[in-house]
């Protein structure tokens, strides 16, 4: 049985993986692997013989010893305990998601835009970099990619000139996620799964961080592509909320709030992610009642809403398929981890590689040459599932190095294809970026980058 339920999780992740090809949405294998994977583990809980349980952390070799009632009551209890871990995460994204909506409803961030004063292609490259760099700690890599591509587009006329934009502000947004515990989803599994905090990955990350998106930006910027001016956007005359710069810096300052509620109270980030966006919300109804608050930008799209909520609009733009599809991939990585599978995969994979760096603070550690292969994993599989199981196969203790440094090298690794990250993905689709052409133009530059903060990284374990 344990076979089959492997054979699903392939298949459906091959699925995943071909997302493009099949013309099918990652979300729908996810699901399907998931509710099969747990239908098959209830249906043959029989003939299994050991088990991880979830309130110990251990595996029950005497799993087989236990009636079948037993086994049920146990799957059960496990099966809700990965439920209440995955809605720690998702109801977070929610909260998120929606202060950067109502960010957005606003026009908050046509505040950045309105900063554009130069037209040096270069300027503008480390402009757009850094941008990335630091507001993907803040927001999101993802969220930051969305905003300042569509930033970019109301600047710079030539796509051709853009996509190489695009391209540079995924290497930075994705490294600007790393070192931040709400930059990436990774690192937000890892935040809240209690495996890193928030000090501590900002002192092991930052500097790997800062080269990896730096190193790529310095050569791109030697490259003939950024040499010389490039032509803006007509700056539009159409008047905007007279509070979007209010907002802007009120659902910033409500997001980076979080890490500081948690370590205050020591409550699970949601809790304080639902504060934030309970802060934000009052603010957002109160300037929607004023007489100028909405922006005349879209003056159709603001017809369409303007007698409702700002926050039951921005509830309507969330992005739900992502929700789900991380539901369905964190409860089916959940399952082979109740049976043991990702333990037996983690000795094993241990065994074979290569003993690189295993010298670690505690004395003992895994290969980091296992943690690199994650990292260039990360590029082709979605990192969401390899961090997933990357939970379930070590167990070293919190704040650990070899958790920072997965945090580094799942969040910076999918770089190198642009199917690798949520952030490549979504510039993908926004300015209809060719797979080849990016494997032929940013891989090498991303590669680059991804090396660089790696071996930073090592040198920062060594010394300190």
């Amino acid at each position: 049985m344990e076979t089959v339920i492997i054979l699903v999780f392939v298949f459906g992740y091959l699925a995943i993986t071909l997302e493009h090809n099949i013309k099918i949405d990652k979300l729908i294998p996810a699901l399907v692997m998931m509710a099969i994977s747990w239908a098959l583990i209830s249906l043959g809980i029989d003939d299994f013989t050991q088990w991880f349980d979830s309130a110990k952390h251990n595996l029950m070799e005497n799993f087989g010893l236990l009636n079948h009632d037993e086994k049920m009551h146990l799957m059960e209890e496990t099966l809700l305990h990965h439920l209440g871990k995955t809605a720690e995460i998702l109801v977070f994204l929610l909260g998120a998601m929606t202060i950067v909506e109502i960010i957005d409803y606003f026009d908050g961030f046509s505040t950045i835009k309105a900063a554009v004063k130069f037209n040096s292609r270069k300027k503008l490259l480390w402009m757009f970099s850094g941008l990335a760099f630091i507001l993907s700690a803040i927001i999101d890599n993802l969220t930051a990619t969305i905003v300042l591509i569509s930033i970019l587009q109301k600047i710079v006329k030539d796509r051709d000139v853009r996509i190489w934009y695009a391209g540079l502000i995924i290497i930075a947004a994705n490294a600007g996620g790393a070192w931040s515990p709400i930059g990436d989803v990774t690192t937000t599994m890892l935040w809240i799964g209690d495996k890193v905090s928030t000090g501590k990955l900002f002192s092991y990350l930052f500097i790997p961080s800062v080269l990896c998106m730096a190193v790529p930006t310095f050569i791109a910027s030697l490259l003939p592509t950024f040499k010389g001016t490039v032509e803006l956007q007509e700056a539009d005359d159409k008047p905007k909320s007279k509070f979007s710069s209010t907002m802007l810096f009120l659902g910033l300052g409500a997001i980076i709030f979080v890490p500081i509620f948690k370590v205050i109270t020591h409550l699970p980030p949601y809790v304080g992610m639902m504060l934030s966006l309970g802060v934000v919300a009052i603010f957002a109804e109160v300037y929607s009642n004023s007489k100028f608050a909405i922006s005349a930008t879209n003056h159709d799209e603001h017809d369409a809403h303007a007698s409702h909520s700002p926050v039951h609009y921005s509830l309507s733009k969330i992005e739900l398929p992502s929700i789900l599809f991380f539901l369905g991939i964190l409860m089916a990585v959940a399952a082979l981890e109740s049976l043991g599978i990702l333990f037996g995969f983690a000795s094993s994979l241990q065994e074979t590689m290569p003993a690189l760096g295993t010298e670690w603070h505690n004395g003992e550690g895994v290969s980091d040459l296992v943690v690199l292969l994650l990292g260039v994993g990360s590029a082709v599989i979605d990192n969401v599932p390899l961090v997933a199981a990357s939970l379930g196969m070590f167990s070293e203790p919190l704040d650990n190095e070899l958790w920072h440094f997965i945090a580094y090298s799942a969040g910076t690794g999918g770089s190198m294809l642009i199917i690798g990250s949520a952030a490549g993905v979504v510039a993908m689709g926004m300015e209809k970026i060719d797979f080849f052409w990016y494997l032929k133009k940013i891989s090498w530059l991303a590669l680059i980058g991804f090396l660089a903060g790696a071996a930073a990284f090592m040198v920062t374990r060594a010394i300190f």
